[in-house]
């Protein structure tokens, strides 16, 4: 399971909207005061270094893309905080959900209802 740092899933969620860009153009969508290029060029890498971000060179400067969309990392994602937290159970990770976040029969029964059409 990769686990993304705040600031991470900030830049990753840049390329997942915005796709391609180059590290300048990722410096642009904050607000003041502005991360250092630096700072931002080293978490693009590290982002490269998990697997998560490719690049290609354009002139002298590389421009990053994702290399996972998101909908697959979520899935991952969750499938390995079941792995890791709920013993592999998806029974024990649901059943705490519901009771952590109070979820109400009704709601349960229209998410049930959902899954089934999109399964059916």
């Amino acid at each position: 399971m990769i686990v993304l740092t705040k600031k991470e899933e900030e830049i990753m969620t840049f390329f997942w909207e915005r796709g391609p860009l180059y590290v300048k153009e990722i410096q642009a969508f904050y607000d003041e005061p502005k991360p250092h290029i630096n700072t931002i060029s080293t978490m693009v890498r590290i982002l490269e270094e998990k697997g998560l971000v490719g690049h290609e060179s354009i002139s002298k400067t590389y421009r990053y893309h994702a290399r996972v969309d998101k909908n697959q990392f979520s899935k991952n994602t969750l499938k390995g905080i079941v792995r890791k937290y709920f013993n592999n159970s998806n029974y024990v990770a649901i059943s705490s959900l519901i009771r952590e976040e109070d979820i109400s029969f009704d709601e349960l029964r229209k998410m049930i209802d959902e899954v089934e059409r999109n399964n059916g």
